[in-house]
């Protein structure tokens, strides 16, 4: 009598190849960022010459590197299942509140005007970002506002301070009196040490910086936690409202840092900096596979997102397309990624019910202890 027994070794090689393209498809898409990143700089080199060219790429990574500083603070927040609309206007009034006190502050009380050193400028900028996201997180995090709700009132509240102070004009001289002491702003700020534009060396100081938060403190295994399962993390003892408050804290510094460098090269502080930026960070920390639902994302991914973000716009540029033909392309490639995302979510759902259904191996069927034949050996023992 013969009998067709599948072997251990054989059932493990069977699923080790069905893993290994589960593996594959799951490394393709999550790699998507990349892949796109590659192609886009292969296409546009092909297009155009001048596109990888030194002096367009150092332009075109000074571009991307504000918006890689903001798609940071933007993943974050959405790390932790949220969602914050309001870095676009916080960037224009940064740098409004920037340009006013480099222009002098007017003291009516005192009929005098204060013209604070570049630091002091600097600091005070930041802190409005710092501000800025401390009040959302605190109607998040403490008042249960919707995010979404709550960062779109804070868009039209900053937009709002930031045109109130201008008084719907720019400020321009900023480059400051050295009688004054409040000279170094744009030499600071435009200057590009070592070669490199100082908003590049922003974007790597911050990268390396939330990199070590994420991946080497507790705040970083909190944010990770209540992302994937608010729940389940605040009955572990994570400080979940502390969490919320403080990643929104975080994008709006990001926010005002970028304003900052946004100010500087411009060389002018308009209410209108910073309009639609926001959507440029999101579509980076999608593309660069975050999950809108939470728990999900990388730097090193939203680096990419921002980057093919950047290279997209800028090749398009470059090329000769229209405005608005850019914009649609932009607006293409944000879909396609939400897509992948959703796709990749639901194969690995799939992947996951299938390992919880898959039934358990039956029991080896035992002979007569008279059998005429030997038993082949079915346990795997030797």
């Amino acid at each position: 009598m013969s009998t067709n027994v599948m072997t251990p070794r054989a059932d493990a090689t069977a699923s080790t190849s069905k893993r290994g393209r589960i593996n594959m498809n799951v490394v393709l898409i999550e790699g998507r960022a990349l892949i796109a990143l590659v192609l886009i700089v292969i296409i546009f080199s092909l297009l155009s010459p001048n596109f990888l060219g030194i002096d367009n790429l150092l332009v075109m990574t000074r571009h991307v590197a504000m918006n890689a500083i903001l798609a940071i603070g933007m993943l974050l927040v959405v790390l932790n299942g949220g969602i914050d609309l309001s870095v676009g206007s916080t960037v224009g009034l940064s740098g409004v509140v920037a340009g006013s006190l480099l222009e002098g502050l007017e003291i009516p009380s005192f009929n005098m005007f204060v013209y604070p050193a570049v630091w002091v400028v600097i600091v005070i900028s930041l802190a409005v970002g710092l501000l800025v996201g401390y009040i959302n997180g605190v109607l998040i995090a403490r008042f249960r506002v919707a995010p979404f709700i709550a960062t779109l009132g804070m868009l039209y509240i900053a937009r709002g301070a930031a045109l109130l102070i201008t008084d719907g004009t720019p400020f321009s001289k900023l480059r400051g009196t050295p009688e004054l002491g409040n000279t170094g702003f744009l030499e600071f700020l435009k200057s590009s040490p070592l070669g490199l534009p100082m908003p590049v060396w922003a974007m790597i100081v911050f990268a390396v910086i939330f990199s070590l938060v994420l991946n080497k403190t507790a705040f970083g295994r909190w944010l990770y936690a209540t992302g994937g399962n608010e729940k389940a993390a605040e009955l572990s003892g994570v400080p979940v409202k502390k969490v919320q408050t403080r990643v929104y804290v975080l994008s709006g510094l990001c926010a005002a840092a970028v304003g900052l460098l946004l100010t500087a090269d411009l060389s002018s502080a308009t209410p209108a900096a910073g309009e639609f930026f926001e959507l440029n960070a999101i579509a980076a920390a999608v593309i660069g596979g975050a999950a809108l639902s939470g728990g999900r994302g990388t730097i090193r991914g939203t680096l990419i997102g921002a980057f093919v973000i950047g290279f997209l716009v800028d090749g398009l540029v470059l090329v000769g397309v229209s405005q608005f033909w850019q914009q649609i392309i932009k607006g293409a490639v944000i879909i396609i990624a939400v897509a992948l995302d959703q796709f990749q979510q639901s194969m690995q759902k799939r992947s996951s019910m299938k390992s919880i259904a898959q039934p358990a191996s039956p029991p080896v069927p035992t002979l007569p202890a008279d059998a005429s034949e030997p038993v082949a050996e079915t346990t795997g023992r030797r």
